[in-house]
């Protein structure tokens, strides 16, 4: 990687990330002046302090940091062999979230091509809270875990003014968990956004409610993006394909969830905390403070990559949000020369679940694992989700699906790069 100067005016387009060894977090700087940012305040929960996950945030971004505050505007400009341009200050923030035992190096690749792709528009924070056996911890921890990192990372970039997730396997529901605790919330930031309509934020807590309304993080959201995720569990039938729909083997693995600790119990639909629905039902609907579906309904896109095939983690079902009925037949799969393991796009459905065919019940007191997961898709999809299925069949690293449609590590998942490609091609920025 070029080295960057200092005391050169031109800028490197290059990335500056410090990578930790697979399996742990990323222990990433922000080059070109920046300085790396320890983990702020500890978790509310009890147990493993902050630090103990969290060690420094880190962002792929341009190589050099954007000026200080009052600086100059939200423009850098850029000397190079071509002259004098202006180059934007990045205002869209990208998070990324990785799956079960992962890290942030997993996204490591995709990271990259993105700002390869859009420099002067996004900054990707590859998320390192919840890392290794971390990912054990349950759902809803390594979700409040995440919205402390995004709210820390937001702090400290009062140019922000956009946010999108990206989350891969597990990662899907972190991310929905902890966009239902950002709604509607405000970042203090420094300096101070500007009020907009309001002229002082004295002026009454209505007009800051307002303001926030349909935010994340006091940012606008844009892509909510999951690959590979089970967004209606594991447990449910054929949800592990790997169990080959075994009713006695997915009995056995129901029994022995426990070995990935609470995470188990939340991905089998076995917690009943406090006598309350299990944790992947509650969220499928506003629950109190946690605004799980207003949160998704936020965002200006919902997409769902899945694996058609070859995925022994999670079935197409689950990762897609459908019936099975509902999956698309193999001979509707089409080919892009473009994006070549991408088969089927489902755009996003106009006729949607009416409120109506959805109840409260649905969840307060489900019968049966199938009324489970009816009541999850009918929930979920009461706003409108694109669907991206994507088959390897003919690919040698077919057998690795789960972890080549995110290109966990490109030597042996390169053949996922040209779905991360139509990720990035069609993001809304």
């Amino acid at each position: 990687m070029k080295p960057h100067s200092p005391s050169s005016a031109e800028r490197s387009d290059e990335l500056s990330l410090n990578m930790a060894p697979a399996g742990a977090a990323v222990a990433g700087e922000v080059r070109g002046g920046g300085k790396a940012v320890n983990g702020g305040k500890r978790s509310r929960r009890k147990g493993r302090g902050r630090s103990a996950y969290l060690r420094r945030l880190s962002c792929f971004k341009p190589a050099a940091d954007p000026p200080a505050a009052g600086g100059g505007g939200d423009r850098n400009l850029d000397k190079g062999d071509d002259g004098e341009r202006e180059r934007r200050i990045p205002t869209h923030l990208v998070v990324t979230v990785n799956g079960i035992i992962g890290s942030a190096a997993n996204w490591r690749f995709a990271a990259k091509q993105f700002v390869k792709k859009y420099p002067d528009d996004v900054v990707v924070h590859c998320s390192e809270c919840n890392y290794s056996t971390l990912t054990f911890d349950g759902i809803d921890v390594m979700g409040e875990r995440l919205a402390e990192e995004v709210i820390s990372a937001i702090a400290r970039r009062p140019e922000l003014q956009k946010i999108s997730f990206v989350g891969h396997s597990l990662g899907g529901l972190i991310a929905r968990y902890a966009i239902g605790i950002l709604y509607g919330k405000d970042v203090p930031r420094n300096p101070p956004e500007e009020n907009g309509g309001c002229k002082t934020y004295a002026s009454g807590t209505q007009c800051m409610e307002e303001k926030l309304k349909g935010k994340i993080a006091g940012l606008e959201p844009m892509n909510f993006i999951t690959f590979a995720t089970p967004h209606l569990g594991s447990r449910l039938h054929k949800q592990i394909p790997i169990l080959r729909g075994s009713y006695a083997l997915e009995k056995m693995a129901y029994h022995i969830s426990w070995i990935i600790r609470r995470t188990g119990k939340h991905l089998f639909l076995k917690d009943h905390d406090d006598g309350k629905p299990p944790l992947l039902l509650r969220m499928v609907s506003d629950c109190g403070d946690l605004k799980f579906m207003s949160a998704l309904q936020s965002f200006k896109r919902r997409v769902a990559y899945s694996n058609a095939c070859y995925d022994f983690i999670v079935g197409w079902k689950t990762s897609s949000i459908r019936h099975q009925d509902e999956l698309p037949k193999r001979e509707s799969f089409t080919k892009s020369g473009k994006y070549p393991h991408v088969v089927y796009v489902e755009k996003p459905q106009t006729a949607i679940v009416q409120q109506e065919d959805f109840s409260e019940m649905m969840i307060s007191q489900p019968k049966s694992t199938s009324e489970m997961e009816e009541a999850m898709i009918k929930g979920l999809t009461r706003i409108p989700w694109e669907r991206v299925d994507i088959s390897f069949q003919k690919s040698i690293q077919k057998i690795f699906a789960h972890c080549t449609i995110q290109v966990n590590t490109y030597f042996i998942n390169s053949d996922g790069a040209d779905v991360i490609f139509h990720m990035i091609d069609n993001f809304l920025l």
